[in-house]
C-alpha cells in the first residue's frame, strides 16, 4: 500500500532571514530594500527588535557601530532616535576618537517602531513560525570540489520556503534554558519559546556549534525606590541624534533621569554566603559568560578588593513602572536575590517584578565564516548576531546589516561589502570574530580598534556613505550632501591655514580669559586652535570671514585641524597595512608546499583559509615569523603558480 504523502506549505523567496531580533531586523530591511523578496521567521511577532536585557543603543564602542550602520543604510539610528527617552554623550572629558554616544530607549516603543518599519517595506514577509531545518544540495565548483548550496528552510509544521540565500540571525534562542538558582526554565528570554531544532539540522551539515551564556538583572517597581538616596543621572541638554539624516531640532525632547547607587559589604557578604547556590559556581551552567559584562557573582569573587560596585537604575520606558538594575545580573535564587537587592541604598524596600537570569543558549564558532558573513561551506548561508558568538545589540545589528547586504549581493550578482580594520569598527568587529579564537561573547570595545582616531563615531558618514550608495541603501540626495559636506570641510581648512592673527589687544584679551599664553608675534589661526585650550568656535570672534556652516561641518573642521599630527601618523599606518591587506591569498593555497612554516602556524591557516596576509597574521597561533616565510614563498610562486592574485 502506498504511503499518503501529507500536504505542506510550500513557498518561494529570494532571502530567508531566521530570527528578528536585531542582526534580523537590519539583515531583512536590507535585502528588502535591495528589491528582493524577502522573509524573516520569528517565533514571535510581538518579540521583533525586543530589547531582553539593557534598555539602551549606544555606549563606549557600540555608538560608533550604530553610526556606522546609518552610514550603510541600516535602520538602528534612525529607530532609537524616534523611541529614545534620555542621551547622552559618553567620554567627553577624553578625546575625540572615544566619544561614543548612548541612548536610553523605551523598549516597547522601540520594538513597536522597528515593527512597523518591517511591516511597511515593500517585498518583505514577516511570519510566526519556528525555523527546524536548513536545506541544501551538493554542487561542483569549477576547481571540482563539491560545496553545499542553500536552496531553503523547513519549519517545525513542515512547511517549506525554497530561497536563494538564507540569513541565520537566532540570537540567544537555539536550546536556551534560563536559570535562576535552582530553577531552570527552557524558554528563550522573558519567557518566549527557545528554538529547539535547529542546532541538530546545522550540526548535521557539519556546523560546529559552541555553548554561551550571558545574563540579565532584575527589573523592579519605580514605585518601591527611595530616589533620595541615589545620585541623580541626567542626560546632555543639547541632544545629538544617532542618525545622520535626523534634523537635531527634532531629538530636544524632556528626557529621564537614570539613578547611581553602589552595592556595599553587605551585598558582598549575602552574595559571598550563597555562591554554593549559583549555577554558575554550582557547575550547572555548561556555557562561558561575557568577560566584559560580568554577574554580580562574578564582580564579586573576581574583584574582592573593591568595597562596592556602581549600579545604575535605569527607567525601561514611559508607559511602565519597571526599572533596569543596570551592573547587577546575576542567576542567584529568587530569596536570594529578594534580600541581595535590598542591601543597596534606595533599594531597602524594592519590589522585584522579573528575577535576574543567567540564560544558556547554542552558537556557531565564528572561524567557519569568510568576512563576508558566509559560511566557507556552505555557499548562500549567512549568519550574523549572538548567533555568530558576540553579545550587545548593536554588534548584532552590524553583522545582520553585513549579512543580509552580501546575501543580497551574491544574488544580485555584485561584489561583496568586506570592511577591513582601517575602515570602519564593524571591520574591526568582523575580523576578530572570523580570525580569532573565540572562547567567549565577543564584546566591542575602543580599544579592540589600532586606528581609532581615524574611526571616530563623528565621521562614520564621511568613511561609509558612499559604500552605502554603491550598495544601494542610501539615496542620491543623502550621498549628495556628504560629498557636499567634505568639500565645505576640506575648503575650511584651508581658508582657516590662511588667516593670519597678530599679536593685537583683542587678540590678547581673548587669549587671556582661555588661560592661554599670549601671542609675541603674528601666528595662524590653526595653531591657535591647535592650543589645548581652545578651539575652532571659542575663536570666532577673531575670525570675521568667516562662513556661516553647519554644525556637523565646524566639528569635523575643529577635530582635523587639531589632531592632524595625529592623523597623518595614523594614514600612514593604514598605509602599511593595506599592503598587507592588498596581498591576496588564493582560496585554494597549499600551504604544506611551503617549507620552514611551523606545525601550529600550518594548521591554523589550513584551517582558517584566510584571504589575505593581513588576516593570515592576526590568527591566533601565527607568528611575524610564520608570515615572513609566506611571504618569500608567495614571491617565489608568484611568476610560477597562480596562487597569489
Amino acid at each position: 500500500m502506498e504511503e499518503k504523502k501529507i500536504p505542506y506549505v510550500e513557498e518561494e523567496y529570494d532571502v530567508v532571514v531566521v530570527g528578528a531580533g536585531h542582526a534580523g531586523c537590519e539583515a531583512a530591511l536590507a535585502c528588502a530594500r535591495l528589491g528582493l523578496e524577502t522573509i524573516i521567521f520569528t517565533v514571535s511577532v510581538d518579540s521583533i527588535a525586543m530589547m531582553p536585557c539593557n534598555p539602551n543603543i549606544g555606549g563606549s564602542s557600540k555608538g560608533h557601530l550604530v553610526r556606522e550602520i546609518d552610514a550603510l543604510g541600516g535602520e538602528m539610528g534612525k529607530n532609537i532616535d524616534k523611541t529614545f527617552i534620555q542621551s547622552k554623550m559618553l567620554n567627553k572629558s577624553k578625546g575625540p576618537a572615544v566619544h561614543s554616544l548612548r541612548a536610553q530607549a523605551d523598549k516597547m516603543n522601540y520594538s513597536m517602531e522597528m515593527r512597523k518599519t518591517l511591516q511597511n517595506t515593500d517585498h518583505l514577509t514577516i511570519r510566526q513560525a519556528e525555523v527546524s531545518e536548513i536545506i541544501t544540495e551538493t554542487t561542483a565548483l569549477e576547481n571540482g570540489k563539491e560545496i553545499q548550496k542553500m536552496t531553503g528552510v523547513k519549519t517545525f509544521s513542515g512547511a517549506v520556503y525554497h530561497c536563494k540565500a538564507v540569513v541565520l540571525c537566532t540570537g540567544t534562542y537555539l536550546r536556551a534554558r534560563c536559570l535562576t538558582g535552582e530553577m531552570i526554565t527552557y524558554t528563550g528570554p522573558n519567557g518566549l519559546q527557545a528554538a529547539n531544532h535547529l542546532t541538530d539540522s546545522l550540526k548535521a551539515h557539519g556546523i560546529e556549534m559552541f555553548r554561551f551564556k550571558t545574563g540579565t538583572p532584575a527589573r523592579i517597581d519605580k514605585r518601591s525606590v527611595d530616589f533620595s538616596k541615589m545620585q541623580e543621572q541626567k542626560g546632555d541638554e543639547r541632544v545629538v541624534p544617532f542618525s545622520f539624516t535626523t534634523n537635531p531640532e527634532d531629538v530636544q525632547i524632556d528626557q529621564v533621569s537614570c539613578w547611581l547607587t553602589y552595592t556595599n559589604e553587605k551585598t558582598h557578604e549575602i552574595i559571598r554566603n550563597n555562591l554554593d547556590r549559583s549555577p554558575i559556581y554550582a557547575g550547572i551552567i555548561e556555557g562561558t559568560g561575557p568577560r566584559y559584562c560580568p554577574s554580580i557573582e562574578d564582580k564579586v569573587v573576581k574583584f574582592a578588593d573593591k568595597d562596592r560596585h556602581q549600579i545604575f537604575i535605569e527607567p525601561e520606558g514611559i508607559n511602565t513602572n519597571e526599572m533596569y538594575v543596570g551592573g547587577m545580573s546575576s542567576s542567584l535564587p529568587e530569596d536570594v536575590q529578594h534580600e541581595m537587592y535590598r542591601t543597596l541604598p534606595g533599594l531597602e524596600h524594592v519590589k522585584i517584578v522579573r528575577n535576574a537570569y543567567a540564560i544558556e543558549y547554542d552558537c556557531i564558532n565564528p572561524n567557519q565564516l569568510y568576512a563576508t558573513l558566509e559560511f566557507k561551506n556552505i555557499k548562500g548561508l549567512f549568519s550574523g548576531g549572538q548567533f555568530n558568538g558576540s553579545s550587545g545589540y548593536e554588534e548584532a545589528a552590524c553583522q545582520g546589516l553585513v549579512a543580509g547586504i552580501n546575501a543580497a549581493m551574491s544574488i544580485i550578482g555584485k561584489e561583496p561589502l568586506i570592511l577591513d580594520r582601517s575602515e570602519a569598527y564593524i571591520g574591526v568587529l568582523i575580523d576578530d570574530l572570523v580570525t580569532k579564537e573565540n572562547h567567549e561573547p565577543y564584546r566591542m570595545m575602543t580599544s579592540r580598534a589600532e586606528y581609532r582616531l581615524l574611526l571616530r563615531q563623528d565621521n562614520a558618514d564621511l568613511r561609509l556613505s558612499k559604500k552605502g550608495y554603491e550598495i544601494g541603501l542610501i539615496s542620491q540626495e543623502r550621498y549628495d550632501w556628504v560629498c557636499q559636506k567634505e568639500v565645505l570641510i576640506q575648503k575650511e581648512i584651508e581658508r582657516v591655514a590662511g588667516v593670519k592673527i597678530g599679536a593685537n589687544k583683542e587678540v590678547q584679551a581673548l587669549l587671556e580669559s582661555y588661560g592661554s599664553i599670549p601671542l609675541n608675534t603674528g601666528t595662524t589661526l590653526t595653531e591657535l586652535i591647535r592650543r589645548p585650550e581652545l578651539d575652532y568656535e571659542k575663536l570666532a570672534v577673531i575670525d570675521k570671514e568667516r562662513p556661516e556652516l553647519p554644525y556637523d561641518v565646524v566639528e569635523q573642521v575643529n577635530i582635523n585641524i587639531k589632531y592632524d599630527g595625529y592623523i597623518v601618523r595614523q594614514i600612514k599606518q593604514v598605509e602599511h597595512y593595506k599592503k598587507l591587506e592588498n596581498k591576496k591569498i588564493a582560496e585554494d593555497f597549499d600551504y604544506d608546499e611551503v617549507p620552514s612554516l611551523r606545525i601550529e602556524a600550518r594548521q591554523k591557516l589550513k584551517l582558517y583559509r584566510p584571504l589575505s596576509i593581513g588576516q593570515a597574521s592576526r590568527i591566533s597561533g601565527v607568528s611575524p615569523a610564520d608570515i615572513s616565510v609566506l611571504l618569500v614563498y608567495m614571491e617565489q610562486m608568484k611568476y610560477h603558480k597562480g596562487n597569489i592574485k
